[in-house]
């Protein structure tokens, strides 16, 4: 609450002193450090890893059932290759224990397009270095929202350097909303003046 961010350079009698990201000063009486709430970062720099925490907001029209075409695009991914093949022969077997009519795509059980990339994602960041394998690792749907349904990645990397770190995050993210297409999926975002004029025409 008081603006403060950074590393504590000295502690007086009085004051406590800290140096922000900024490089600017903060300076604190002691007392108020005493009766007041603050954060310490010094949990995530012994742990080896920082925490990264960020959701992908996923157009719901998008979102389908898996046909054959799609399943066979899918098998063709390097990283979930298995994973498709796979669930496939599960969903195949369920289906034919049970007798049902798949001429109809949404009789029986499916794979899904977003379920699908969830599982990519799952696999992306388990075959990427910079990932801390013995941190949390979680990647989830989260309830959907007026800006679409929210695919949160919950991970840490396994380098606390800040500069080194946002690059990391921003690498994976650069990836995942560059081949979402592919899966047939769309970001949400809000309408553009662009949008606007396409509409017009």
């Amino acid at each position: 609450q008081f603006g403060a961010d950074g590393d504590v350079v000295d502690i007086a009698l009085h004051s406590v002193t800290i140096q922000n990201w900024d490089k600017t000063k903060s300076i604190i009486p002691t007392n108020k450090l005493i009766d007041s709430a603050f954060k310490n970062w010094r949990g995530m720099s012994e742990s080896g890893g920082r925490r990264i925490k960020r959701s992908l907001f996923i157009d719901m029209n998008s979102i389908t059932l898996c046909n054959n075409e799609m399943l066979d695009k899918f098998k063709k991914f390097q990283l979930i290759s298995d994973y498709i093949k796979n669930k496939e022969h599960e969903v195949n077997e369920y289906n034919n224990s049970h007798n049902i009519d798949t001429s109809e795509i949404i009789n029986g059980r499916r794979l899904t397009n977003i379920g699908t990339f969830r599982a990519y994602i799952e696999a992306y960041l388990r075959n990427n270095n910079n990932i801390h394998k013995d941190m949390t690792f979680l990647v989830r749907q989260l309830d959907p929202t007026e800006r679409g349904l929210p695919i949160q990645i919950y991970v840490f990397s396994n380098d606390i350097d800040w500069i080194r770190y946002e690059g990391i995050q921003s690498n994976i993210f650069d990836h995942l909303l560059a081949i979402l297409p592919e899966f047939g999926l769309k970001i949400f975002q809000n309408p553009t003046g662009q949008d606007f004029f396409n509409l017009k025409d």
